[in-house]
């Protein structure tokens, strides 16, 4: 079982993850991290969640569900756990989607 401070570090190397990943995101995911942000992180999130839940209509994409949840998850502590799985999850199948993709435009 981890501890706490184990799935705290945890979480916040996902977050450095998605930073290196999208750079353009870092500054604004830096400035929500922020504890002062909290009354504008929250609606946020939750207005991402609702948008992500509606993805079926234009604009709105099943991308903001997940990073909803990531900005709830860094005021919510029980949620750091399961969203830093599913980020881990993500980026590996991300990886190995990538991969493939590279393989067969090889073969092509």
């Amino acid at each position: 079982m981890a501890t706490k401070q184990g799935r705290e570090r945890r979480f916040q190397r996902q977050f450095d993850a998605l930073e290196r990943l999208v750079p353009a995101l870092r500054g604004p995911m830096a400035t929500l991290r922020r504890d002062r942000w909290v009354l504008v992180r929250i609606p946020l999130a939750l207005v991402l969640i609702l948008g992500g839940v509606f993805s079926f209509l234009p604009v709105l994409g099943v991308w903001m569900l997940p990073l909803g949840l990531l900005l709830l998850a860094v005021d919510l502590p029980i949620l750091r756990g399961p969203i830093s799985a599913l980020i881990i999850r993500g980026r590996r199948k991300g990886r190995r989607l990538v991969l493939r993709w590279r393989h067969w435009r090889r073969k092509s």
